[in-house]
């Protein structure tokens, strides 16, 4: 396989796109036609540079409009055609795409169609050119992959062959699996696409809104796998048409593709292991058992801050790194650091984003894998001076350059309490009845979460939950939850459209932080938030109007109702059971704290009360003067 990308879907210029493309990874480039045309140099000029950057041009495209034409349409069509193959010589590239017409005159008939590609085969046989057709999803006449297979069928000619796209064959509903009746050596082309499911006219979805394979909802594997069972080995390219890529960054949105498309191949790999396939063999999926912990960068009075309130919801200060200013505060299975160290990459951290989440460390089954796994996905890895007893733990930059470590069992990284720290005396107990990390909420630009859900996705048994718009009271923050199927390790990605939002307050005053809030997880959040204000803990006040509605809305206890307004506790259920949740006030540059309490049954975040939550954030960050958070 050759993994390949067509230039259409990086955005930037010509040169930008070559550059991001090879540098992701990929080794074969499409052409597309437009960008050829803005580019201020001659075919021959890009052909070299595209070689010079150790690519290779598989596919020029696209050539509309071409088949089952009345003349004289028909004559000039095969003169643009013998134009174009005149300009493919001069570029270095055998293949050109032909998609099915949209012409308002062509005219239908399987073999009138045929007989065009025939003729055009015997004029592109001498240049060694190969035309491939492809089915478009709003095509005229041919709008199924199993048409123009018959037309290239009926064609019969060595240098006309099928180009197939996940998007056009998906998106119409057809059964991937038709692919597996033709003839691998007859397919040239195989192009990859995802989608969001959204009902709309299929030309408006095509040209705006695919996506990543992995990133939408189309089966994009189930197709790939059709297509390996044929024995194509040809190149696999992604064509992308999407407005959020196209302001986005050339570098990020290949990375993207090249993550995407190497997830792609080892899901087909391990689906169908009876298929010779010539891509590189990946660890699998990493499995997540937990978070083992929590780093916050801090100095000074911000550190100090910081572990008051760590005390204040129940943490004790129980052991001390022996070379780094390092603490760790524990209770229950939770682990929360403060580093105060300078030089390291804690210190850089708080540089630049102040007090924050710097570092998250994972517990996962082999540390190695996983992060074997992460780099050949194209993540960034990381390493930085480390003393004689310190452990080599893998890491890899994460969300705002953070970082995110994995430590497992069998290699003895989880074994770093032991060997890295040295235990502090014993303190009067505080415990508050928190048991475990019950998610991490991340906040990001709105067009970086497509990137970071892969990410995820790509890298860990973990699961997409639908998006979710939480309305601010001045914008939109799109949320989207994935967690791990036992619920061991859980994110929400929150996207921000604008800096209005609570989420795009915090992105503008961390300087891009990654972690904006923690939820912790406890058995009884009454008895807990009892428990907490006896320890100085401050829960964020909710309005008396939330909880005159959530009499409405829910058939609660009277009694039960009193006392989740008497201890500011949010509440929601559904079919699956009930969800309790209380915040702190924030703190930093806009953190936050949440305790939830969650039967197992219940899978959501309290979506519906996060508007409520917001507009309790920002009433009293104006009420108190805090900086805006």
């Amino acid at each position: 396989m050759i993994p390949s990308i067509a230039t259409v879907s990086v955005p930037g210029t010509l040169l930008d796109k070559i550059g991001a493309i090879a540098k992701a990874g990929f080794k074969g480039i499409e052409i597309f036609e437009q960008d050829l045309i803005a580019y201020d140099g001659s075919p021959r000029d890009v052909g070299a540079m595209v070689r010079d950057h150790g690519l290779e041009i598989v596919l020029f495209q696209p050539f509309r409009d071409f088949e089952g034409l009345p003349e004289p349409h028909r004559h000039r069509a095969f003169a643009r055609a013998e134009r174009k193959f005149d300009l493919m010589g001069e570029l270095g590239v055998a293949d050109v795409l032909i998609c099915s017409s949209v012409h308002p005159q062509a005219m239908g008939g399987i073999d009138r169609m045929a007989a065009d590609f025939a003729e055009l085969g015997a004029l592109a046989a001498p240049r060694g050119i190969r035309v491939g057709f492809e089915a478009l999803a709003w095509g005229r006449h041919v709008f199924d992959h199993r048409d123009a297979w018959e037309v290239v069928r009926r064609a019969d000619h060595p240098n006309i062959g099928l180009i197939l796209d996940s998007f056009h064959t998906l998106a119409r509903k057809i059964d991937p699996d038709t692919i597996r009746r033709i003839p691998g050596e007859k397919i040239f082309f195989v192009q990859l696409a995802d989608a969001p499911s959204i009902e709309m006219d299929l030309l408006y979805l095509s040209r705006h809104f695919r996506n990543m394979p992995g990133e939408g909802d189309l089966d994009v594997t189930g197709f790939m796998r059709a297509v390996a069972a044929t024995g194509y080995r040809g190149p696999v390219s992604l064509e992308i048409f999407n407005d959020q890529f196209r302001g986005g960054s050339p570098r990020s949105v290949a990375q993207d593709g090249y993550r995407s498309l190497v997830a792609l191949m080892d899901d087909v790999r391990r689906a169908e292991p009876d298929i010779a396939l010539s891509v590189p063999a990946l660890p699998p999926r990493a499995q997540v058992r937990g978070v083992e912990f929590l780093e916050f960068a801090a100095r000074g009075a911000d550190a100090d801050a910081l572990e008051s309130l760590f005390a204040s919801v129940g943490f004790q200060a129980v052991a001390r790194h022996r070379s780094r200013d390092l603490t760790v505060w524990k209770q229950g299975e939770i682990r929360l650091l403060v580093n105060r160290s300078r030089g390291d990459f804690a210190g850089s951290a708080y540089a630049t984003h102040g007090a924050s989440v710097c570092d998250i460390g994972l517990r996962v089954d082999d540390a190695n894998a996983c992060a074997a796994r992460a780099l050949h996905l194209g993540s960034t890895g990381f390493e930085q001076p480390r003393s004689a007893d310190e452990l080599p733990i893998p890491a890899i930059r994460g969300l705002g350059g953070s970082l995110i470590h994995f430590l497992d069992q069998p290699s003895g990284l989880t074994s770093v309490w032991d060997v890295e720290f040295g235990a502090l005396a014993a303190q009067p107990s505080g415990d508050g009845g928190l048991t475990r990390i019950d998610h991490v909420a991340q906040t990001m630009g709105y067009d970086a979460m497509l990137s970071w859900s892969l990410f995820h996705e790509a890298l860990f048994a973990m699961q997409r939950m639908p998006m979710v718009d939480v309305i601010d009271p001045d914008g939109l923050v799109r949320s989207q939850a994935i967690a791990t199927p036992d619920g061991a390790f859980r994110v929400t990605l929150n996207g921000a459209e604008t800096h209005r939002t609570l989420a795009g307050n915090f992105l503008a005053d961390s300087f891009g932080a990654s972690v904006q809030h923690v939820a912790f997880a406890c058995d009884d959040i009454l008895d807990t938030v009892e428990r907490l204000t006896a320890l100085g803990f401050q829960p964020l006040p909710m309005s008396a109007n939330y909880y005159d509605d959530l009499a409405t809305r829910f058939d609660l206890d009277p009694a039960l109702l009193a006392r989740l307004r008497a201890a500011n506790v949010l509440y929601d259920e559904d079919a699956g059971g009930r969800f309790f949740q209380v915040y702190s006030r924030p703190f930093a540059s806009g953190m936050f704290f949440e305790i939830v309490q969650r039967d197992p049954g219940y899978k959501g975040y309290g979506a519906p009360n996060a508007p409520y939550r917001i507009a309790a954030l920002k009433r009293l960050t104006r009420q108190s003067g805090i900086p805006r958070a």
